[in-house]
């Protein structure tokens, strides 16, 4: 019973947070104050349970990197560092979609669970490589959520018809800002990631660098993440073109390292 409380449990308090940062945005009541407060609460509360749950599931006999144990993990860390970064900046409205794709992540993890034991020793290179990786992946993805924002508030600005919801976000130009800082740390730290793949990849992975699909595409991300970089300093990218910029960008990491997964675990039943 406990075991089946505490995902549910987690679940409603991610879901409950997300439905009011929607319905005060949506009514064009911005939260602020005691209920903001008390969102961020129940936030950090679903947060504090979803940890549990990733460390019972995670980290015994090994680090298991399942493809739902993976997913909810990145969904973890996504939504650390979105309730890190509403202190500081005006992007509440994200929550809306982060929180309910955490809660849907940890309820795949809890009913799908997938067993994928790595790592059983980690040296301090495997467990940088994995924290950075995980970060670069959870930043790319809320630069991700910030340019479907931006795609959403900048049609309805154009076809003058903001509904309650856009009509509350930050200004497009702060929106934008936004974006580019989030692609910049994500560029620099998978960055990172490639380049200790590359040179640690036999004490990482215990076999020397193979350019498989996963490092193709995962390079190929790279190059485009950093092209819309570029463009945006040389050339003024912004808008439409930054949009599917970072979502060609993510979806070659998604497929590299999630489609990967999936058809080795879920297609062909065998560990990644």
């Amino acid at each position: 019973m406990t075991s089946a409380l505490l995902p549910i449990l987690a679940a409603a308090l991610y879901l409950s947070a997300a439905g009011l940062l929607w319905h005060g945005l949506s009514a064009g009541r911005p939260l602020r104050g005691g209920a903001r407060t008390g969102v961020l609460v129940l936030a950090a509360g679903a947060l504090a349970l979803h940890a549990a749950l990733l460390y019972s599931d995670l980290f015994q006999s090994g680090l298991n990197l399942g493809l739902t144990s993976a997913a909810s993990l990145v969904a973890w860390a996504v939504t650390l560092l979105f309730l890190a970064a509403v202190l500081f900046q005006p992007i509440e409205s994200l929550g809306t979609l982060i929180l309910p794709v955490a809660a849907a992540t940890l309820l795949l993890e809890w009913l799908w669970p997938t067993r994928h034991l790595t790592l059983p020793g980690a040296s301090p290179v495997q467990a940088a490589h994995i924290v950075i990786s995980l970060l670069a992946y959870s930043l790319l993805s809320i630069a991700v959520v910030q340019s479907l924002m931006l795609s959403l508030q900048e049609r309805a600005l154009h076809g003058r018809h903001a509904g309650g919801f856009l009509r509350n976000l930050p200004p497009l130009e702060t929106m934008e800002h936004l974006l580019f800082r989030m692609i910049a740390v994500g560029f620099a730290l998978l960055t990172l990631t490639l380049v200790s793949g590359v040179f640690f990849s036999e004490e990482l992975f215990g076999k020397p660098l193979r350019f498989t699909h996963h490092i193709v595409l995962s390079i190929i991300a790279w190059a485009v993440f950093g092209m819309l970089l570029v463009g945006r300093y040389l050339y003024g990218w912004r808008g439409r073109t930054a949009v599917r910029w970072t979502l060609a960008g993510f979806m070659l990491l998604v497929l590299g390292y999630f489609g990967s997964k999936f058809v080795l675990e879920v297609l062909l039943g065998r560990a990644s």
